[in-house]
């Protein structure tokens, strides 16, 4: 009798085995605690490396940004009024009293300075006037006029650095000059006159240093220029008021100076002493050697005193408008208003009507 074998499957309970760790494979890319901290602590530096560069690059650009406008003179200041010199250029205005300087003085202080003044650094805390001597001299007048140093003591002032040629300089004041007053041809041609002679710029004929300053005018008036530059060479000192002279009144003088050799003598003789002379004297002998009065021919011999022209009465005053200083000029026979403002872009009869209705109303 065979025996069978029998098999049976029996689970074997795991709760209390110890569970199966495996053992990381150690990998060759894996850091250290101290290997993270110093990259860390490197890209920590890149960043700050490149913000402070990114600073540094700013503070370039904007120091040269500064020294643009600073060449530019769009650098506005307030510059304590004895800080200022004004020895470096010769000015296109002739020496004595200014007759517009009153009214530039009431526009100031009615409305303020509406255009600062150009200046440029010498050193030790000075600086010398580039353009602006009339508001200069305007803001002084004030000072002492007023003793209000906290409103005149100082005046706004655009400051451009230095490194602007003398003759870039002269162009500069030349120009705006020519744009904003009505500069006389004499002045013009005293300006040319000392600019050829200072011996810091590089021209020294005057009629040579016309081309140069006055590049912006058209020829003619670069020629009436040089006329009077000869008229003032053959008068020298004794004209006292040669910006009063008209441009027709110049040329007529200098074409019978030309054409008689004698002529400069007599003129020079015939305006007699300077001292008390005045404007319309000096003018009316001009006028009658230049055939405009009395009988040129004989004016040589002619010493009968000259009678002074009696001063035309004038009434100014400024009025303040949205396009800028209304300036009002009124005389027997005369009123003028100057407005920057185009009014011949205007409609002819609203402008007809407007300046009906004001007479109307002057009327009244």
């Amino acid at each position: 009798m065979s025996k069978k074998r029998r098999m049976f499957d029996i689970e074997m309970p795991t709760d209390d085995l110890p569970p199966v760790v495996e053992t990381p494979t150690p990998s060759k890319n894996r850091r250290g605690p101290m290997a993270t901290a110093i990259n860390e602590n490197a890209a920590s530096n890149r960043e700050r490396a490149d913000t402070e560069a990114a600073i540094r690059a700013e503070n370039d650009a904007l120091a040269h940004e500064h020294v643009r406008m600073k060449k530019q003179g769009l650098i506005v200041e307030q510059i304590e009024l004895h800080l200022i010199d004004t020895d470096k250029l010769t000015r296109d205005r002739a020496d004595g009293a200014d007759p517009e300087l009153d009214e530039l003085k009431t526009s100031i202080s009615q409305i303020g300075l509406s255009n600062p003044i150009k200046v440029e650094p010498t050193g030790q805390g000075r600086f010398e006037l580039i353009q602006g001597y009339r508001r200069l001299s305007a803001y002084r007048a004030l000072l002492s006029d007023t003793d209000d140093a906290q409103t005149y003591g100082r005046i706004p002032a655009s400051v451009q650095a230095q490194g602007n040629s003398l003759e870039g300089l002269y162009r500069q004041m030349v120009d705006e000059n020519m744009i904003r007053k009505d500069i006389s041809f004499a002045e013009m041609a005293q300006l040319a006159m000392r600019y050829a002679a200072d011996p810091d710029t590089p021209q020294n004929d005057p009629n040579k240093a016309v081309a140069e300053l006055f590049s912006s005018a058209n020829y003619a008036r670069r020629s009436y220029i040089r006329n009077f530059i000869s008229l003032l060479d053959a008068l020298g000192d004794a004209l006292i008021f040669p910006q009063d002279i008209p441009r027709a009144l110049g040329i007529a003088v200098l074409k019978e100076i030309q054409s008689k050799d004698w002529m400069a003598n007599a003129i020079k003789a015939d305006l007699g002493p300077r001292l008390g002379r005045k404007s319309a004297a000096e003018l009316d002998v001009l006028r009658r050697y230049a055939g405009q009065g009395g009988d040129s021919k004989n004016a040589t011999e002619d010493k009968q005193p000259v009678t002074k022209k009696a001063r035309v009465a004038k009434t100014t005053f400024q009025l303040s408008r949205a396009e800028g200083a209304a300036k009002c000029t009124a005389s027997s026979g005369r009123l003028e208003i100057r407005l920057p403002k185009d009014f011949s872009a205007m409609d002819r009869l609203k402008l007809e009507a407007a300046v009906a209705q004001m007479l109307d109303a002057l009327d009244d």
